[in-house]
């Protein structure tokens, strides 16, 4: 039995200050339960309201993409950098040590190779296995426009279901096939359908013309795919322009593991994100730091 409360020092139950009662940080977020709202809190940085996710999930239908070759030597040194590591659960236990304190979004759909029909995925993991790895989060591709596009809107709404269940968030990455065009009108469209359809988060890509109107048309928060090599300082330039018109983040891979100096160009990428350095500025930082390591 407990030891009884034999202390004599008067009680104070601060009858004068009301109980505090925050909102939560992150946009469209503020009704989840508790523990979706945590994991979100270890993928997003409270104090800036804004992620850096590192993303090398390219295997689960690419192979070893080109700076993937050996996750353990291209990878590990950059998550320390990182606020949350985009990855396959085949990565995740294989690889990355369990001591890591960093969020993991994993990567919950698959199915074909770059050898066939990309938009023919199924989900791929169960939510189940996501619980026992302690993921933060679970991706889904969606394919709007695509042939594939009604299956890929159920696997969203089937990975959404069972992601309130266990209290695990969903990000929906709006994929964007060859032969689509890749303006704000299909951004628009896109990230809406996975918003409205449960996605706590989207990540889509960022488009020069009217990227304001898809961050503003979107309920939930955005983050913006790296996607091709880009130069370091048009990667830093577009990171820029994304976060002042409203994504909340990046999740770069390529334009990361990719870089002449991968290290310094995360650590740019964090000026630019967290602390809204100003593209020039950054680029300088990266060539400071890739002549000090």
């Amino acid at each position: 039995m407990p030891e009884a409360d034999v202390s004599k020092k008067e009680k104070n139950f601060y009858a004068d200050i009301p109980q505090k009662n925050e909102l939560f940080f992150l946009k469209g977020s503020n009704n989840y339960d508790w523990g979706m709202k945590n994991r979100l809190a270890r993928i997003f940085n409270p104090a800036s309201g804004r992620t850096v996710m590192l993303a090398f999930d390219h295997g689960y239908f690419q192979g070893p993409t080109t700076g993937l070759e050996r996750v353990d030597i291209s990878i590990l040194p950059l998550a320390p950098y990182a606020d949350a590591l985009m990855l396959t659960r085949g990565i995740l236990r294989s690889i990355i040590p369990p001591s890591t304190q960093k969020a993991v979004v994993m990567r919950a759909s698959g199915g074909p190779s770059i050898l066939k029909e990309l938009s023919n995925e199924q989900i791929a993991v169960d939510m189940e296995d996501a619980v026992r790895m302690n993921v933060s989060a679970v991706a889904v591709q969606v394919f709007v426009g695509g042939e594939f596009e009604t299956q890929s809107v159920h696997n969203l709404t089937r990975l959404v279901d069972a992601g309130m269940r266990a209290g695990i968030p969903v990000l929906g990455v709006t994929a964007v096939g060859k032969d689509m065009v890749r303006d704000a009108k299909y951004m628009r469209l896109a990230v809406r359908i996975c918003a409205e359809l449960g996605a706590a988060f989207v990540k889509t890509y960022y488009v020069e013309q009217d990227f304001e109107s898809v961050t503003a048309s979107c309920p939930v928060p955005i983050v913006i795919a790296g996607g091709k090599k880009l130069p370091e300082p048009e990667a830093l330039d577009m990171a820029y322009n994304a976060i002042s018109r409203g994504a909340s983040g990046v999740d770069m891979g390529r334009n990361i593991f990719q870089s002449d100096a991968p290290t310094a160009m995360i650590q740019a990428v964090r000026k630019v994100v967290h602390e809204g350095m100003k593209p020039k500025e950054a680029f300088e930082f990266y060539e400071k730091m890739k002549k000090s390591n």
